[in-house]
């Protein structure tokens, strides 16, 4: 049901397909084309922003600077004026007055003012002077500037008023106003910083100074003041000053253009805000001071307050760190939420700042309405472009839906054919369409009708044919379900052996095999259940009613069936094999009676040979002591000479004959060891360099130039190679060629024995192997029995190598063996590549695994497994040397995976078992079988001789 549900019709199949190949191609590229409109509008935006923005702060730099440079052109007149202004006073000061004093008033508090505006500057002298100390030609001395104080006034609109303060509070300033209701009666000049601003203390140098922001005790508001000492010689007379209000500054400001709405504020070097407009009161959150809000006499000094100190305000702190650090420059400040550009440039000599300041969203305006005129544009072509794709959608659906049914029609006439084909009518109905391809499958669906009532007509007939050659070749054939564990008989064999003809339990079915075979069933069956194995191959006796065995040969193997994957059917034939056994029993029974006549010619030869010896090596050696006395004596040795030459020659013949009885009775067990051909081939040569200097031989000797080391029984090289040396001698001609050499070939050295004999005639090279065969040397003085390269050959070959020979006659013969190196990945064995033998025991039982460890400790390295789990993981460490295994402990799937493995088969396999299972020990080719609890001596000696046998031994 779950894979009905994820299927679907075609009309959703086409529609799928139009959405995919079609619609969503079109969506995607117009909604790409929208995006990078979108993109390169907000990308040329950000530009124009970045332009704009760059643009707007060099403007407002540029205007910092030239209304800087105005501001400090107006504050440097007002500067010089003042310094003027001093040395005119200085020069008054310095010359006695020529015109009579003014008359002056007193109040009661002692103060003395002029009480009327006569054009001229007002005075005052402060209370806080008596009267009978008050320098009255001083003041007339001034009176001579008031019509100079007048002019500087008149030419300076910033000024607002003129003054000179005494060290002894006297204060002469124009315009007149009146002093003695404006100041306080007590006033103390030289406390106020109009004053001691410009005394040694404050300004060593007697320069010109601007004042902070103060409120003005004449009573003209808020102002700063430009002041100069006047100096009597080192003594301060008092102090000149030019006061600028705050209004005065402002209206200067204010004719300064700024664009985008800006403005300018003036800011001294405490980073004070000297002088703030209009517009920058709500950004500020400020009310400028400019004006005295009472008419109390200013008894003290008076400042701005804290708040307009830029350093001491947190939306500002940062900008007046970086104005102090500077003396021009550009930043951003948040105002009141709102960005703002600033720019500022500082007026000389006074150190102050005037900055520049514009509101960004104002800078930009022009810019983001553009940029929201063409976002406008794009939304709506987001809105056309929906309203397209709905129609467009809509018509394709449609059109779909037509396409579909027409399509639907069409299967289901050719499905319904097919249909009719599936229930065996060859020849339905046929189904039309206007589409050339369906129409086509219609035709080709008929014709296949067609076909399959012509294959089902041969296939009935090849089916009766093969039942018919099943029943002549077989004796029955089987199936059997592995789901349900049952068996079914069919053929002549179940009419034999009496048995039902319908599925029956495999139990039933033992009772009519021989009571030793039916385990073997048991297990194979079993096998084919657990996926051990595929195929199963055995040879059962059945018993017949009338209770005599049949030997039948059972085959079978595992078939898969079509749409079925969990359910796994075997199926094999019954053969009558009675026959073959008894020709098998014969022909067993005439081998051992040949095997046993041959053991009886080898014994006989061997027993001959030893019974010969005896004599002979009484013979020989009575003869040695015989010529040892003659030789003493002085007699004529010739016949014992004779003597002894027989009896040596007739001794190697025994040696011979013996050694090859013993190859064709039984091949000896070699132990094949690296070993070093160089050093071999040196003690070969001196053992057989006498006997060639003896017939005038110069033996030759070409070792190899490096160690090389090749698997060999050591006993057995030595043996071959002296065989080859004594016949290259025996069959060499005076003064020839006699060399023992060494040539490599792929992963063997060959050893090569030359001689400068006669040679050897091609046409008699394959038969110079033959054991007993001289090639007409019988009746030569040369001695030999024939049988030596036939034993060289047999051993070459038991040692994994091979020999043969090259020969020219009238140049001589190599003779050469071939052996495998040592350092060869073929050659080395599993003991040589890793060291010890290695041995995995798979076994739950923790006792045994101790016992295991412990009896094959210094025999072998054990890995102890608990689970079959465990044993893929140490598989991929390497083959082992042999495999311990209890079979109750996933055993049959350990033996399978180590079987799965290429050179698995050839691994040693022993059973460890409390109580054996006979169907197992008839179905897996098991070594040896120990019973539990474990023997430790009986298992040290099985492996001993197990992990011999898988060394590179030779039988």
């Amino acid at each position: 049901m779950s894979e009905l549900h994820n299927k679907i019709g075609l009309r959703r199949w086409l529609w799928r397909a139009y959405v995919q190949s079609a619609l969503l191609p079109l969506v995607l590229v117009e909604t790409v084309l929208i995006a990078c409109y979108l993109l390169s509008n907000q990308a040329i935006r950000d530009a124009q922003v970045q332009y704009l923005e760059q643009n707007a702060m060099d403007s407002l730099s540029a205007t910092a600077d030239q209304n800087a440079q105005i501001i400090q052109d107006h504050m440097g007149h007002v500067a010089a004026n003042t310094d003027l202004f001093a040395h005119m006073v200085e020069q008054a000061l310095a010359n006695p007055a020529h015109t009579p004093p003014e008359r002056f008033a007193t109040t009661a508090d002692g103060a003395r003012y002029s009480p009327r505006n006569l054009g001229g500057a007002a005075s005052f002298y402060s209370a806080a002077t008596p009267l009978e100390k008050q320098d009255l030609g001083k003041v007339g001395s001034l009176a001579s500037l008031d019509s100079l104080m007048e002019e500087m006034k008149n030419h300076q609109p910033l000024v607002a008023s003129l003054y000179f303060n005494s060290w002894d509070n006297y204060n002469r300033i124009f315009p007149w106003f009146e002093t003695q209701k404006q100041y306080p009666h007590d006033m103390r000049i030289p406390e106020y910083s109009f004053y001691y601003l410009a005394d040694a203390a404050h300004n060593p140098g007697r320069l010109q100074r601007w004042t902070d922001v103060y409120l003005d005790p004449a009573g003209q508001g808020w102002m700063t003041s430009s002041i100069s000492p006047v100096y009597r010689g080192d003594f301060l007379e008092g102090v000149v000053g030019m006061d600028v209000t705050v209004g005065g500054i402002l209206e200067e400001i204010s004719r300064l253009h700024i664009g985008w709405g800006g403005y300018l504020i003036l800011v001294n070097q405490e980073m004070n805000i000297m002088a703030l407009p209009h517009a920058a009161e709500h950004d500020f959150d400020l009310q400028e001071l400019t004006g005295h809000g009472t008419q109390e006499a200013v008894k003290s000094e008076r400042f701005k307050p804290a708040g307009f100190n830029l350093g001491m305000r947190p939306d500002t702190a940062d900008l007046a760190k970086t104005l102090a650090k500077a003396p021009n420059g550009r930043a951003e400040i948040d105002l009141k939420g709102r960005t703002h550009l600033v720019a500022w440039n500082e007026i000389q000599p006074s150190g102050w700042r005037l900055v520049a300041l514009a509101d960004r969203s104002e800078v930009m305006a022009a810019t983001n309405n553009l940029a929201g005129h063409y976002r406008h544009i794009g939304y709506l072509l987001i809105a056309g472009l929906v309203g397209f794709y709905l129609c467009f959608f809509t018509y394709m659906w449609l059109r779909a839906s037509h396409l579909s049914d027409r399509l639907r029609d069409a299967i289901d006439g050719i499905a319904d054919m097919l249909r009719q084909i599936g229930l065996g009518q060859w020849q339905p109905r046929r189904a039309e369409s206007r589409i050339l391809e369906l129409d086509r499958m219609a035709e080709s669906v008929l014709v296949m009708g067609q076909q399959l009532g012509i294959s089902e007509n041969q296939r009935n007939a090849a089916q009766q044919r093969l039942e018919l050659v099943a029943e002549s070749v077989t004796a029955g054939l089987w199936e059997y379900d592995l789901e349900q564990d049952r068996l079914h008989l069919r053929g002549e064999f179940v009419a034999r052996f009496n048995l039902p003809g319908c599925e029956l339990l495999r139990h039933r079915l033992h009772p009519h095999i021989h009571p030793d075979d039916a385990p073997r069933l048991d297990s194979a069956l079993n096998a084919l259940r657990l996926g051990v194995i595929s195929r199963i191959d055995l040879e059962l006796r059945f018993l017949a009613p009338d209770g005599s065995e049949v030997w039948m040969l059972c085959r079978g193997r595992k078939l898969e069936l079509e749409g079925e994957a969990t359910h796994t059917l075997v199926a094999g034939t019954f053969v009558d094999i009675e026959k073959l056994k008894q020709v098998e029993e014969d022909l067993l029974q005439r081998t051992r009676e040949a095997q046993a006549a041959s053991q009886a010619k080898s014994r006989f030869i061997s027993s001959i040979s030893h019974e010969l010896r005896t004599p002979l090596n009484a013979i020989h050696g009575f003869a040695q002591l015989m010529h040892m006395q003659a030789t003493q004596t002085g007699a004529d040795t010739q016949s014992l000479d004779e003597i002894l030459l027989a009896s040596g020659h007739l001794s190697q013949l025994v040696d011979d004959l013996l050694d090859w009885s013993s190859l064709q009775a039984e091949a000896p067990k070699l132990t094949l060891r690296p070993v070093n051909a160089g050093r071999m081939m040196h003690e070969c040569a001196e053992m057989v360099r006498g006997q060639a200097e003896t017939v005038g031989l110069e033996l030759q000797v070409r070792l190899p130039e490096a160690p090389t080391h090749v698997m060999a029984d050591s006993r057995r090289l030595r043996q071959v190679l002296i065989n080859l040396l004594s016949n290259a001698i025996k069959y060499n001609r005076p003064g020839g060629r006699l060399l023992l050499g060494v040539e490599p070939c792929d992963e063997h050295l060959r050893i090569y024995v030359e001689d400068g004999g006669e040679g050897v005639d091609p046409a008699l090279q394959g038969e110079l192997f033959e054991p007993f065969q001289r090639l007409g040397k019988e009746n030569t003085a040369i001695k030999g029995t024939g049988i030596g390269l036939s034993l060289c050959r047999e051993l070459a070959e038991l040692m994994q190598g091979r020999m043969g020979l090259h020969s020219e006659l009238g140049v001589g013969s190599r003779f050469w063996i071939e052996l495998p190196l040592a350092n060869t990945p073929s050659s080395v064995g599993r003991v040589e590549r890793s060291g010890r033998p290695r041995v995995i025991h798979l076994d739950d039982d923790e006792p045994s695994r101790r016992r295991v460890a412990r009896a094959l400790a210094g025999v072998a390295d054990v890995a102890s497994l608990d689970h079959g789990g465990q044993l893929a993981e140490a598989l991929q460490q390497g083959l082992p040397d042999m495999l311990l295994v209890d079979l109750g402990v996933d055993g049959a799937s350990a033996i399978s995976q180590l079987k799965g493995i290429e050179g698995g088969a050839d691994v040693p396999v022993v059973m460890l078992t409390a109580k054996p299972d006979p169907s197992w020990l008839s179905f897996y080719a098991f070594r040896a079988v120990l019973l539990k609890p474990i023997d430790v001596e009986e298992l040290r000696e099985l492996a001993s001789s197990l992990l011999v046998k898988e060394e590179p031994h030779v039988h």
